[in-house]
């Protein structure tokens, strides 16, 4: 496994590269939500290559850039037991240089939701994601369903840029309790922690009544609010039961189904969760 910080030496070793490969993109901090990615890009490539990055220009001037966990030994060492072929973690300076002043913005579906609550988010992930894809030339890119948004402004970048590769979207991986993994989950304390399982609860309790026949998107929305109220240590910022592909706020779940999302903070820690009622 080669570990790599420049992109001279990237682009050298992925031209040594023959077969598909697989690009597994992440922000360090590795749990099995992570390793579940590069299971299914090791499956499905010759070659599967890991960039470990937190991208200090999605990040808001009141966000939690300075205490993102990071532990990029530990990082490496789970990486070697899934023989994975390349790990890119270079530094903000390789990427963003001096005088850097490019950025990539995905309009629509960058406003709502995460790109109301965060301003600019988005605008980081799309450059970063840019970055990398030319960086890689990757034949696919796997990217977790627990960033919903994240998928659907990256699949919308690689149709408007041309990027020939494929996005793959890979399900949550939960707790056994449900809550979903993040590398936030580090921030909670044991109360908070357990408060913490009210996301997965109310996003079941609303695919429940969507399984029983509930196609009111305000119907569905309040019940995960309501599941949300229930709880002291939560704090609702938003609930959303969106279009999939544009993220529409619905009032009624078609045929094409709903995203049903929300971001919620349990103590000082923000989380988020989402489900896909009714996919096609």
């Amino acid at each position: 496994m080669l570990t790599l910080t420049s992109f001279a030496d990237l682009r050298a070793a992925r031209r040594s590269l023959t077969g598909s490969l697989g690009l597994v993109p992440t922000m360090g901090y590795l749990h099995r939500g992570h390793l579940s990615l590069v299971e299914r890009a090791r499956a499905e490539n010759a070659h599967v290559a890991v960039s470990i990055f937190v991208n200090p220009t999605q990040f808001g001037p009141n966000e939690d850039l300075s205490r993102y966990p990071r532990d990029l030994t530990h990082d490496l060492e789970l990486l070697a037991g899934y023989h994975v072929d390349l790990v890119w973690a270079p530094t903000p300076e390789e990427l963003y240089p001096a005088g850097f002043q490019t950025w990539v913005s995905v309009e629509q579906v960058s406003a709502p939701l995460e790109g109301k609550q965060r301003p600019g988010h988005f605008r980081g992930v799309a450059t970063v994601v840019a970055k990398l894809f030319n960086a890689f030339t990757p034949d696919r890119a796997y990217f977790g369903q627990k960033d919903a948004q994240q998928v659907v402004v990256i699949r919308r970048l690689a149709r408007d840029l041309n990027f020939p590769l494929e996005i793959v979207t890979c399900p949550i991986v939960r707790e056994p309790d449900g809550l979903a993994l993040s590398s936030r989950n580090v921030y909670l304390n044991a109360e908070e922690r357990q408060a913490a399982t009210v996301l997965s609860r109310a996003l079941r309790a609303a695919e429940a009544a969507f399984a029983a026949g509930e196609r009111d998107a305000d119907v569905l929305r309040a019940m995960v609010g309501s599941a949300l109220a229930q709880e002291p240590l939560a704090r609702e910022e938003y609930v959303s039961a969106a279009d999939p592909e544009t993220l529409a706020e619905l009032e009624t779940v078609g045929p094409g189904g709903a995203l049903l999302s929300l971001a919620v903070r349990v103590g000082k820690t923000r989380l988020i969760d989402n489900v896909v009622l009714g996919a096609p």
